[in-house]
């Protein structure tokens, strides 16, 4: 798919330079979506992959209820069903890259059913032999109390706790004592 579009533009920029803007008019119109007279993509998702791992494909190139015929014996998967998905239009299909690919960019293509036109659409594989995916980190339960600063009465240490609550003590009976004195009209 890159390679179609690449070669459009250079195609293209090669043509306005040696010609001039009348060659924008005059240069072909092909699109970007992967086959000459196709309607729509072969979007091929995970793009970049590792032998044995499971493909999807898709496209609109079909139409509503169209069906596609796909065939990734490019990678060694050979034929594929893409048939009417969940979605408005969508064909979907699937395919398992063979344990034994070798790394490298492969073209998978799908041709669309009679209902279809019988369009050809492809898309680009790249397979490697490293995932390219994040690993998904393993969950921590967590062990402890919170350290907020603040304590409590069921945290780690009963003797920061019981010091706590003696000053919070102290501090009540001292503010109690001067409340008492103002109330009585001792000067401070």
């Amino acid at each position: 798919m890159r390679r179609t579009a690449a070669r459009l533009l250079t195609g293209t920029a090669l043509a306005v330079a040696l010609v001039g803007p009348a060659a924008v008019v005059a240069a072909p119109a092909y699109g970007s979506t992967g086959g000459i007279g196709s309607g729509g993509a072969l979007e091929v998702y995970p793009k970049t992959v590792t032998p044995g791992t499971q493909v999807t494909v898709n496209t609109t190139a079909c139409g509503a209820g169209g069906t596609a015929a796909g065939d990734a014996s490019a990678v060694g998967a050979g034929a594929f069903v893409l048939a009417p998905g969940t979605h408005k239009e969508v064909a979907v299909g699937q395919f398992r890259v063979p344990p034994g690919a070798q790394p490298g960019t492969y073209e998978i293509v799908a041709r669309c059913d009679r209902q279809g036109g019988g369009r050809e659409v492809s898309g680009d594989l790249v397979v490697t032999l490293t995932s390219t995916r994040m690993p998904m980190a393993v969950p921590v339960q967590p062990r402890g109390s919170v350290k907020t600063g603040v304590g409590g009465a069921l945290g780690p240490d009963p003797a920061q706790t019981a010091v706590g609550v003696a000053a919070l003590a102290v501090a009540a009976a001292g503010g109690t004592w001067l409340l008492h004195r103002r109330a009585r009209g001792d000067r401070i």
